[in-house]
């Protein structure tokens, strides 16, 4: 008894002690909570804007178009009559040629940097991707216009033209005069832009790789092919996954670099050759001519919203594609 009586105050200090050290660490532990919280909560409210804004501008377009302004095929600013089809059709189509041929390109780059390049050169190799990456979207609009814009009108399109223009399933796709401008012109161009995102993102999903998995496959006789293709591609598909969406997600949005090259005519047509135009070049080139209230005002900001629903479906099918769904 006389024991336990003794320990007893030491026990209750003890336990005053950790209550106040718990005390006195819950008011970090708060104020970082909350400010993680606020954080979070202010990407919310700032996405949530956005959408408001793009809604409510557009509403007035909605109203007078219905839903199917996003498949009309006008843009007639002297009739005010409007509709998005001829722009989605321009940035979904120059989308996919770009990532179709920006794909093959950051793979093989990524893997070369990780799997068989030396040290040294892939040290160098990846910086020079990295500078590729940070190079102002403006610039290569430039350069697709004084450099790829001439060599589709000078040489592939008649080369294509002469020798292609009899199969039925070609023909359609590169007739048209040789302008230079066009779907396929923005689509090398955005190739080239989303490349380098897309190479940074795979390298380092490769590089994170367990080398044991590559060992073991070289070791029961598998060749590099083999290792690629069977133990590479599969332990690495979520973060493939996400450097497609990231380039996607660029090349969807790409706004001087494609206005530079793509011709800007709000027209629909199957021909890779021919000028069309994108969301965001459309909105680039008009916005400043809209008057404030005006239909025309509101159906940029209705293509404006439609671009961004475009770009949360990519998303999405981006998640599930990786097996995501919490």
């Amino acid at each position: 008894m006389t024991l336990a009586t003794a320990t007893q105050p030491t026990e209750a200090r003890d336990k005053a002690g950790v209550s106040h050290s718990g005390s006195r660490r819950s008011g970090p532990d708060t104020a970082f909570h909350l400010l993680v919280a606020a954080s979070a909560l202010l990407v919310l409210v700032v996405l949530g804007g956005l959408v408001v804004l793009m809604g409510v501008g557009g509403s007035q377009a909605f109203r007078t178009f219905g839903l199917g302004f996003a498949f009309r095929n006008v843009w007639n600013p002297v009739a005010d009559q409007y509709g998005a089809w001829a722009p989605l059709f321009g940035t979904i189509v120059s989308t996919l040629i770009g990532v179709i041929i920006a794909l093959p390109l950051a793979f093989g780059t990524a893997f070369w940097l990780t799997a068989m390049a030396p040290p040294r050169i892939a040290a160098i190799v990846g910086t020079a991707v990295q500078l590729l990456a940070a190079v102002p979207s403006i610039i290569f609009g430039m350069w697709g216009f004084f450099t790829i814009v001439p060599f589709m009108a000078r040489t592939v399109q008649p080369f294509l033209t002469h020798h292609f223009k009899h199969v039925p399933g070609i023909r359609f796709i590169i007739h048209g005069a040789p302008f230079g401008t066009g779907l396929m012109t923005a689509g090398l161009v955005l190739a080239v832009m989303i490349a380098p995102f897309m190479t940074a993102v795979m390298r380092d999903v490769f590089a994170a790789m367990p080398n044991m998995l590559r060992e073991s496959a070289y070791g029961l006789g598998a060749t590099r092919w083999d290792v690629m293709w069977k133990v590479v591609v599969p332990w690495s598909r979520s973060g493939m996954i996400g450097a497609i969406v990231l380039g996607m997600g660029r090349a969807l949005g790409e706004t001087m670099a494609v206005t530079f090259v793509i011709g800007n005519v709000t027209a629909v047509g199957w021909s890779l050759f021919a000028p069309r135009s994108t969301v965001a070049s459309l909105i680039a080139l008009q916005f400043p001519e809209s008057p404030a209230g005006s239909l025309r005002l509101s159906s940029l900001l209705a293509l404006g919203f439609i671009l961004m629903l475009l770009s949360f479906a990519s998303l999405a099918l981006a998640r599930m594609l990786r097996g995501d769904t919490k």
